[in-house]
């Protein structure tokens, strides 16, 4: 697992031992970016269910701001801070360790883009994009980056909200999903 491109480009980043984590397969990774790069520059992140961190440390190498990392277990998290380190993003970057959920729940903020990649086992991800809409967490023109199995059907928001693409990767479908802009009066 490496980082793809940006200032960072070619460091190798630390693995979780295991199977518990699954880490987004590289040709994944390159179509989200691909997707998404001239939309990251000065862009404010949260890789929520961050794993080895690798979506949001992208995001850094190709500019974005700042970037959250939250996952629940205490060895992801300090894999992540360790690529950061690695990567010299420690200065733009806060790890959470915590439950994904709980930390939308407790958030004042608002995130330009936002990484989903939650294990498949359960509803999570479902859940954290209702919350992410029902609190209005994603700033004005952000976007969702939801990582799911291809024959799983994600909720469609209501308005600002809307899913503007879907990508499939065999077995795997990422769905973007954008924030309209503020209304001008």
């Amino acid at each position: 697992m490496r980082v793809i491109t940006g200032t960072a480009r070619g460091r190798h980043l630390g693995e979780l031992k295991g199977l518990e984590t699954r880490p987004t397969a590289g040709r994944v990774k390159e179509g989200v970016f691909s997707a998404l790069q001239f939309e990251l520059e000065g862009r404010r992140v949260l890789d929520l269910f961050a794993g080895t961190g690798q979506m949001g440390i992208e995001a850094l190498s190709r500019g974005a701001l700042s970037c959250t990392f939250v996952d629940r277990r205490k060895d992801a998290a300090a894999l992540v801070r360790d690529n950061l380190a690695l990567c010299g993003f420690s200065d733009r970057a806060q790890v959470v360790c915590g439950d994904a959920m709980g930390y939308l729940a407790s958030l004042r903020t608002r995130y330009d883009l936002i990484f989903l990649d939650p294990p498949y086992a359960d509803d999570v991800l479902e859940r954290a994009i209702a919350h992410i809409a029902r609190f209005d967490i994603l700033a004005p023109r952000g976007i969702i980056v939801a990582e799911s199995p291809a024959d799983k059907r994600l909720p469609a928001l209501g308005a600002p909200y809307g899913i503007s693409r879907e990508y499939r990767y065999g077995k795997i479908k990422v769905t973007v999903y954008r924030r309209d802009g503020e209304e001008q009066a």
